[in-house]
């Protein structure tokens, strides 16, 4: 579909891995984390993007803690 992986825990998909990076599900109450750290929503093509998963920031990527964190966030939406 997006020549990416899925993220799924407790069979709720969550987040996408793909083209080097890892986005994970955001929505109205989430979002503003990602984008006050710059980062952006994942397109799969030029001509589509998905507005509801955003890039984590190389910081969380770079924390186990708070990648589970932001990750058991993604999966309570």
């Amino acid at each position: 579909m997006f020549g990416g992986f899925g993220l799924y825990c407790r069979g709720i998909f969550f987040g996408i891995i793909a083209d080097g990076g890892v986005y994970f599900k955001t929505d109205l109450s989430t979002v503003d984390s990602y984008k006050e750290r710059g980062m952006k929503p994942f397109k799969p093509s030029a001509k589509q993007t998905l507005k509801n998963y955003y890039e984590l920031p190389p910081e969380i990527l770079e924390d186990e803690q708070q990648i589970a964190e932001w990750a058991e966030i993604s999966i309570r939406l």
